[in-house]
């Protein structure tokens, strides 16, 4: 069976405002995440993906209200993460109106954490997010990063996401921090190692510059696009990716 291929705009938030930088640095105001988050599911987005990228650094839990009224205004899937910690956590997240919730840095430093999401929730539920890097030392030649980025670990990329899946994990987000908001393209060596391992769906992210960018995500094993700075700038809308993907011959919703 073919599954049709998602366009999900990401809201990459701080302080309460959407933000947007360079290989995860030099942060800049992009907007707010309630209105944007209506603009994108007005254009026909799949999903909406909201990360508080700071939350996990200043040890704070992630802005709920910003969620709830999102969520109140937005009829699609809402993934939500940054600073996800407990399965209370993912809790009051869909309480609050999140759909699925993305774990990244507290599920390295705690991989039972996604074993308890997936057990109390289901494996749909739990979205592992991954912020990966080029690291020759590694076996597969990536390794994640936690902390929005800012702290390389030793941990290879592939085993990782081959153990998160065992463990639980119903979908990957794989963002490539090199080729994050550099606007080249996305990283299809990344794209295809994780298909190789992946049972699950598999989402692409970092990179999208132009709209001949997606279809080969799509080609080199993606299962969804993600896409910001190109959204928030208003480069091109959702419905030009989708459009530009169908062109393509890719199956879309």
């Amino acid at each position: 069976m073919t599954v049709a291929v998602r366009v999900i705009p990401c809201l990459d938030v701080a302080g309460g405002r959407v933000v947007k930088g360079v290989n995860f640095m030099g942060l800049r105001d992009a907007g707010d995440p309630i209105e944007l988050a209506r603009r994108y599911f007005e254009q026909g987005a799949d999903e909406i993906t909201f990360l508080d990228v700071t939350a996990t650094v200043d040890q704070r839990e992630t802005t709920y209200d910003v969620v709830r009224a999102t969520a109140e205004q937005v009829f699609i899937p809402l993934t939500v993460g940054g600073g996800v910690r407990s399965t209370e956590d993912v809790a009051r997240l869909l309480g609050h109106g999140a759909d699925k919730i993305g774990v990244n840095s507290a599920a390295i430093a705690r991989p039972a954490l996604i074993d308890e999401i997936a057990d109390r929730f289901g494996a749909q539920v739990c979205v592992l997010s991954l912020d990966v890097t080029r690291d020759d030392a590694a076996p597969s030649g990536f390794v994640v990063t936690t902390h929005g980025g800012r702290t390389r670990t030793q941990l290879d990329a592939i085993a990782w996401a081959v153990e998160a899946i065992e463990r639980g994990a119903g979908e990957l987000l794989v963002n490539s921090i090199d080729a994050d908001g550099t606007k080249a393209g996305f990283d299809l060596e990344l794209i295809a190692a994780m298909r190789e391992v992946a049972s699950v769906p598999v989402i692409a992210s970092g990179g999208a510059g132009a709209l001949e960018h997606f279809t080969p995500a799509v080609a080199a094993g993606a299962d969804a696009v993600l896409a910001a700075s190109v959204f928030h700038n208003a480069e091109f809308t959702i419905g030009e990716v989708k459009q530009s993907l169908a062109d393509a011959g890719v199956l879309i919703r």
